[in-house]
């Protein structure tokens, strides 16, 4: 029971949906994030942002099984991490790009720069995939904390207070899911955990 729990706690908040939730909480919340996009553009990017960051890779992942790249959809190995990462990577950057020079996004935009916090944290934990295992997991839930917490700061309606509250309890949930499911250690929760925060807190400090 408590295991089946965790399963769907670990499904329901996988690294690769992180993006969709993020984007999604900005369109009640905090519209501005999408500027320079109108209004009545924001769910339409939200879709998008599901297909090309969740979607997309999830049939990647489906395609490098069936060829044998990787030996398990979970992908404990670390070393069958590696190549999907890598891809995955890839795949963040190549598509921020592409709203970079073929739409009227630019470099001081605050849908850009959330963008690039999200890559950041992608290629962040593919590099340290290929030298110790983290929980991915815990990394893509504690970024999504450390990019609210600092911007409830400076939200002065407050409308970000009770997300970043849920968020980090999210966080901790998580944190005890994969624990459960003894998906990870202590150690490497915890490691996933502290680079989430400081990496996306670190760029949000940064670029805003």
């Amino acid at each position: 029971m408590v295991n089946g729990v965790a399963r769907i706690v670990s499904f329901l908040f996988h690294p690769l949906l992180l993006a969709t939730y993020l984007f999604g909480l900005f369109a009640f919340t905090l519209p501005q994030a999408f500027s320079p996009l109108k209004e009545d553009g924001h769910l339409k990017f939200v879709l998008l942002i599901f297909c090309v960051t969740f979607l997309l890779p999830a049939l990647n992942i489906g395609l490098f099984k069936a060829f044998g790249a990787i030996k398990t959809y979970t992908m404990d190995d670390r070393r069958d991490r590696v190549i999907p990462f890598v891809f995955m990577a890839v795949l963040y950057c190549a598509i921020t790009y592409l709203f970079y020079t073929r739409t009227r996004i630019g470099i001081h935009d605050n849908l850009l720069k959330f963008l690039l916090i999200i890559d950041v944290l992608v290629v962040v934990a593919t590099v340290v995939t290929m030298f110790y295992k983290v929980s991915v997991h815990a990394m893509g839930a504690w970024g999504i904390v450390g990019i609210l917490l600092p911007l409830n700061k400076v939200v002065e309606d407050g409308t970000l207070f009770y997300p970043m509250l849920a968020s980090i309890v999210v966080a901790g949930v998580v944190m005890t899911s994969r624990l459960q499911l003894n998906a990870h250690t202590p150690r490497e929760v915890m490691i996933g955990s502290i680079l989430g925060l400081v990496t996306s807190f670190g760029c949000i400090v940064l670029l805003f």
